[in-house]
């Protein structure tokens, strides 16, 4: 483990690495500060360039532009009260009133500091956890793989702001666009209609840049005012970050921070979950758990603070399903599972094992690109202000040329170019007609490995109950039973008596492949979630199954 460490350090610590990461820090924090240009189309925008460095100077360079985009966000959020990315929003909710009472300083060293010790706090956990579930995830068979694949797609769909139906739809969508071209294990042409280039498919590259970077585009241009307008009046000015006062605040809400933080991280490991969401929620809880809830809205530090620990904590999250399972947790860590691809590297259980330096670089690089994060906040403030002056529609048609250009220098091949351009009147009528992204673009990163799992599985045994007997597949399957009834439950909570037994519900249900399984920790924990079921199953019963009024005002999950 040293050894590979020393070399992980030996590979990061360079002049070119340093640099290329503090360029890719800035990006991401000018990216993430503009509304309207997400985290996602930053990091795309940053792939081409880096197709001629190696893999672990190319990932840290995406990693740095993650993290600064995450942080980025709070810059607009809390100088305009317009959030520059999805991750950002509960951040506006006090960080906007503090700036107009006059602390704008103090709003943003908490935002920058509480997303500093967040993302140091989930780089600890990743480094922990992340070869843990690797070897966890050596145990799976292709049915549990299936199984994986399936729950992914049904959470994504369940996490989509309520529209289960549509966010359904735009997975299997997604799955269907991943199935035209050669079958990988029979080489039979499917959906090709006669045409070469449909032959070999559609690169996953364009495609997701067509749905989320290009789709965005026409959203914000389409109407000609708003196109022709400036984010920000020429007349704004950057102001000077209360680090000290900052710093002093977030510590001494270490329990927020800390809470907010492990919200984050567990948000992350969902997939398709987001940093969109992880926000929220550590918001709401933030305020349940104060002593002065009423405060909250008003510009309460603790608002600040919970929603940015947690934002940049749900990327290591995001980083250790990606690494150990070779499951996107976002759309950025899609886009890196993209880059790794292109660099002959198949994130995979035995990634970490095959691949331990390239790993310790990537947890190397996403701690210290939160160092960084730190030291360029106060340049690209001010940087920030200048931007914002330019009309919409010049940093609209800049950003989409380097989209271009990005995608034909991937093969050099003219059909991608044609792919951005179809994806991305798709991406932008599904988002008119209300279809969410997200479970789309999971279902075109993961139809070909559910088609080649199924397909194993088949040919291992044409026995179905398999799924059902094997248990971690029976573990996954359950929990994709019960994220499509999750919509469902958050929409009736605290209105209907059922929705009290949903969670321990899932809990006893969850019991069953754990104890399956064996071992003692597992045992340790099936027993837990039986005792938890049971606890929670007989509260309820005592107090005439009466429902919650106060839970149903909980804030609703939606995609950004």
């Amino acid at each position: 483990m040293f050894e590979h460490l020393l070399a992980a350090v030996a590979a990061l610590a360079t002049f070119k690495v340093f640099g290329l990461m503090l360029l890719g820090t800035a990006a991401g924090l000018l990216a993430g500060a503009i509304p309207g240009f997400t985290i996602a189309m930053a990091v795309v925008l940053t792939l081409p360039f880096t197709f001629g460095l190696s893999s672990i100077e190319g990932l840290a360079t995406m990693l740095a532009v993650y993290v600064g985009g995450l942080s980025g966000g709070l810059m607009s959020g809390i100088l305009t009260g317009i959030p520059g990315t999805p991750s950002s929003v509960a951040t506006t909710f006090d960080g906007f009133p503090m700036a107009r009472r006059g602390k704008p300083g103090l709003a943003l060293g908490l935002g920058v500091w509480a997303s500093f010790f967040g993302g140091l706090i989930s780089a600890a956990l990743l480094t922990a956890l992340a070869p843990a579930l690797a070897r966890i995830g050596l145990e799976f068979g292709p049915w549990d793989y299936f199984a994986l694949v399936l729950f992914a797609l049904t959470i994504a769909a369940s996490l989509s702001g309520g529209q289960l139906v549509k966010g359904l739809i735009a997975g299997l969508l997604g799955m269907l666009v991943a199935s035209i071209g050669e079958d990988d294990i029979n080489g039979v042409a499917r959906f090709d209609f006669g045409v070469d280039a449909l032959r070999q498919g559609f690169d996953f590259l364009p495609v997701l840049v067509g749905l989320f970077a290009f789709s965005q585009l026409m959203s914000d241009i389409r109407d000609a005012a708003k196109a022709q307008a400036p984010l920000m009046p020429p007349g704004a000015k950057a102001t000077r970050i209360e680090h000290r006062a900052a710093i002093r605040l977030t510590l001494a809400g270490y329990g927020n921070l800390l809470r907010s933080a492990l919200i984050g991280l567990f948000t992350g490991i969902l997939p398709a979950a987001g940093s969109s969401i992880s926000n929220i929620l550590a918001y709401d809880q933030a305020k349940k758990a104060s002593k002065t809830p009423e405060a909250f809205g008003q510009g309460t530090p603790a608002g600040v603070i919970a929603s940015e620990a947690a934002n940049n904590a749900t990327a290591g999250g995001a980083l250790i399903t990606m690494m150990a399972l070779g499951i996107p947790g976002d759309v950025i860590t899609a886009v890196m599972l993209g880059a790794l691809l292109i660099h002959d590297v198949a994130p995979s259980p035995s990634f970490i094992g095959e691949q331990p330096v390239l790993a310790y670089a990537i947890f190397l690089a996403f701690f210290l690109a939160h160092f960084f994060m730190v030291g360029l906040q106060a340049i690209c403030l001010r940087a920030f202000v200048l931007i914002t002056r330019v009309r919409m529609y010049v940093l609209a048609s800049v950003i989409l040329a380097y989209c271009a250009i990005g995608i034909f220098a991937l093969n050099n091949v003219t059909f991608d170019l044609w792919t951005l351009l179809i994806f991305g009147v798709v991406g932008y009528a599904m988002k008119e007609l209300g279809f969410p992204l997200a479970p789309m673009i999971l279902g075109v990163v993961l139809g070909g490995t559910a088609e080649l799992n199924l397909a194993r599985a088949l040919a291992i045994s044409e026995d179905p109950m398999l799924f059902v007997t094997r248990p971690w597949s029976l573990f996954f399957l359950i929990l994709a039973a019960f994220s499509v009834f999750f919509p469902l439950y958050q929409a009736r909570r605290g209105r209907s008596r059922w929705t009290l037994a949903y969670a321990p519900a899932m809990a006893l249900a969850l019991a069953g492949p754990l104890l399956m399984m064996g071992g003692g920790v597992r045992m340790a924990a099936a027993i837990g979630l039986v005792g938890y079921g049971l606890w929670a199953l007989g509260r309820h019963a005592r107090n005439g199954w009466a429902v919650d009024p106060a839970a149903a005002t909980a804030p609703t999950l939606r995609e950004g």
